[in-house]
């Protein structure tokens, strides 16, 4: 666990301290070719016997550490941890490219011969593996063939296994869905991270933040006012994303009858959207919204008020083609509660209570929207990245291991 010098630092809580990887695994690094020609890399940790593997990825970053590795490693389950070709980017992340990465582990993972493969979605990994499983659970010709720019990426060639279990644990609803309740509304300029509209800061005393690390309070009327304008900073930079997808498209457009190598330049100019100040949700400095077991603070740190102005932070430099495929709450096909119905394998939701990120409410929608018929809906104490609720207890990641170990092994052995 996380010392109380590192809880003092700008961005603490987010790594917790795993245990040992268990004597006789065998670790083996893999190279795979993906649908589409791109090349994604996994570890497979394993057990002599082990029939049963555990995936577990996430859209935007390397897990190959992932604290629940050992832990369901000494349960016997050999766990299979990768990365996709956006890793530790989100400049040019494409949710639909990420399946078809997805899609190669699952396939390599069947052709080893393990009898039973669980998917385990934590945070962005949760979205992730319910797209997968939305998408791996047509036929292939009902797949979709391209994001939502219109930049073609066919799934409808690729093997897409379907996994025979699903695991969440402390899944948010999407990097769309997210990123609409962090954004803040208050940027009167979108090339200035410093410019505000006084009457939507969030963290203007004037209306309602208290002093660093002491809970605020905003009223009804401020928050409503708040979200709306959330949603319509949203919506403005799908208009410009869109505007400069729109730029790209007319440009390859006159390439093709002019073969101007001027034309093509413009085609392939990024056009990189900047995205200021994203760490704003107002729970997470106002405990009585939306009430768990949260520790005052948000998902980067314990003072939000200055990580949101920080270079850290959700969707900050992102092409247009990202933002409508991964950023924007109204064009990403990456949906939690919209890919929910098509997750139909055996399924189990672990809360953690004091999640800042997955709220009880969120919870409830996500497992009620869930396709199978086989579900699950178990509760541990635990902040969201896996961390204790408070000093001393017990790690939520190591609880959330109990949960998922038992489960699994009910359905598969160990």
């Amino acid at each position: 666990m996380s010392t109380p010098a590192a809880e003092a630092r700008l961005g603490a809580g987010r790594y917790i301290e795993s245990a040992e990887i268990p004597a006789g695994t065998i670790t083996t690094a893999h190279e795979l070719a993906t649908a589409d020609g791109a090349k994604v890399y996994g570890i497979l940790r394993t057990l002599r016997g082990a029939r049963t593997v555990v995936s577990l990825m996430h859209p935007r970053q390397d897990l190959s550490h992932h604290v629940l590795v050992p832990e369901l490693l000494a349960r016997g389950f050999a766990v299979w941890t990768q990365g996709t070709r956006s890793t530790n980017n989100d400049l040019s992340l494409i949710h639909e490219q990420a399946l078809l990465d997805a899609a190669a582990g699952q396939v390599f993972l069947r052709d080893q011969g393990f009898e039973n493969l669980a998917t385990l979605g934590h945070s962005g990994g949760g979205t992730l593996y319910a797209f997968y499983h939305q998408q791996a659970g047509l036929a292939p010709a009902d797949r979709l063939r391209k994001a939502p720019s219109g930049r073609p990426v066919d799934l409808t060639v690729a093997d897409m296994p379907v996994p025979d279990a699903a695991v969440f644990m402390a899944p948010h609803p999407g990097q769309g869905a997210l990123l609409q309740r962090l954004i803040d509304p208050s940027v009167a300029d979108e090339s200035d991270p410093l410019s505000v509209v006084p009457d939507l800061d969030p963290y203007s005393a004037a209306n309602g933040f208290a002093a660093p690390g002491t809970p605020s309070s905003y009223s009804p009327e401020f928050i409503a006012r708040y979200r709306a304008a959330q949603a319509e900073r949203i919506a403005r930079i799908d208009a410009e994303a869109a505007s400069r997808v729109a730029s790209a498209d007319e440009a390859r457009a006159r390439f093709k009858a002019s073969q101007d190598p001027a034309d093509r330049r413009a085609s392939l100019a990024p056009r990189v959207l900047t995205v200021y100040r994203t760490d704003a949700d107002l729970r997470f400095v106002d405990p009585s919204i939306d009430p768990n077991e949260r520790p005052y603070g948000s998902l980067f740190g314990r003072r939000p008020d200055l990580t949101n102005y920080g270079l850290v932070g959700f969707g900050r430099l992102v092409t247009p083609d990202a933002w409508m495929s991964t950023w924007s709450a109204n064009t990403t096909n990456a949906d939690f509660l919209r890919c929910a119905p098509g997750v139909r394998a055996p399924t189990l939701f672990v809360e953690l209570t004091g999640d800042a990120a997955c709220f009880p409410a969120d919870a409830t929608a996500m497992v009620g929207a869930l396709g199978a018929a086989d579900k699950e809906h178990r509760r541990v104490a635990g902040t969201h990245f896996g961390g204790p609720i408070r000093a001393g207890a017990p790690t939520g990641a190591s609880l959330a291991a109990a949960e998922i170990g038992g489960w699994l092994a009910e359905r598969f052995g160990a």
